[in-house]
């Protein structure tokens, strides 16, 4: 009794949200992949351009949804809170977690022109953070530079068509939810779901994170690096857990890597249009470069053909529990 007298009013119905939010997030997501996947599948497209392109926007759309309803419910630290924080969660969590199950074999990746790409677009991002806003200026450099980056990703494709006749199935056997036979009634399903879902879910997680952050006297940016990070991180998590047990390093980096430049890009370009982002103080302070440090940190198995063992997926899961404690 003691316990729950000492709960803020109303708390109880805004986790009750958050939760609901976060389980339909995670459906929709996983629902929005299978569609993307499979579509990708009967287009053919190799595994790893669907995971770095269709797959990580598939994964970083409750990222979109949320920024965007955060910017017009008038917290936009919550909207970039929630794509930083993001972005140190699928390096240090989404990676970290799942090399603690499996090894996962990065050194047979070839990957450095997309990791350049993400790394690039981390600076680019924190470059413009520096103008002290986020508007539609801001917006539309952003958005310029993932059109560049999926336009490479298509012709990437094509060289690869060029190359095979078709996509051979086995490329796509490891990706979850893949089916070669899969029909387009239940694709487009999928589609819809995830559609439907992600918005709906994306609502009630921003309106019980907002009230949460006021009733505990925590500030929007910080549940946004926080609680609405990790949860929006989830299908991420789901996807490459799922690829780390197939021996599919190429899909969780493809993954992380293409998720990581839709939510800098992607994510607050669009968000940039629908309303200005202040950059608060906090985040030269100290989260823009967690981000970066977390980015850096890819190199060893990027360019130096490092296997993603079970002691760095114990260094990457600390780190990420350690970032965890100094923000909140």
């Amino acid at each position: 009794m003691l316990v729950w007298l000492s709960i803020p009013e109303g708390s109880t119905t805004d986790w009750t949200f958050t939760i609901v939010g976060l389980v339909l997030l995670l459906l929709a997501g996983d629902s929005l992949v299978k569609g993307a996947v499979n579509m990708s599948l009967r287009l053919g497209v190799p595994a790893f351009i669907v995971s770095l392109t269709i797959v990580a926007f598939g994964t970083s759309a409750p990222e979109l949804l949320i920024s965007i309803k955060a910017i017009l419910g008038g917290v936009p630290d919550l909207a970039l809170g929630n794509v930083v924080g993001s972005n140190t969660a699928n390096v240090l969590l989404v990676l970290g977690v799942p090399a603690l199950l499996a090894v996962m074999h990065t050194s047979g990746c070839d990957t450095r022109n997309s990791y350049l790409q993400m790394l690039g677009a981390t600076v680019l991002f924190i470059g413009l953070a520096y103008r002290g806003v986020f508007d539609w200026i801001a917006g539309l450099i952003l958005l310029t530079a993932l059109a560049g980056m999926l336009i490479y990703a298509g012709r990437c494709a094509k060289r690869h068509r060029r190359a095979c006749k078709r996509v051979e199935d086995d490329d796509f056997g490891d990706l979850e939810g893949a089916d070669p036979d899969l029909p387009w009634s239940k694709i487009i399903l999928y589609l819809v779901l995830g559609m439907i879902g992600l918005p709906l879910g994306a609502s009630l997680l921003v309106d019980g994170a907002s009230e949460i952050a006021l009733s505990y006297g925590v500030s929007q940016a910080v549940i946004g690096l926080t609680l609405v990070a990790i949860g929006t991180s989830l299908p991420e998590l789901a996807t490459t857990v799922v690829a780390a047990l197939r021996n599919q390093a190429d899909v969780a980096l493809g993954n992380v890597i293409g998720s990581n430049m839709f939510n800098l890009l992607g994510i607050i370009g669009v968000a940039s249009l629908v309303g200005p982002i202040p950059v608060g103080a906090n985040f030269f302070a100290f989260d823009f470069w967690v981000m970066l440090s977390a980015t850096l940190i890819l190199i060893p198995f990027v360019f130096f053909k490092r296997d993603l063992t079970r002691i760095w997926g114990v260094i990457l899961s600390a780190l990420y529990i350690t970032y965890m404690l100094v923000v909140l």
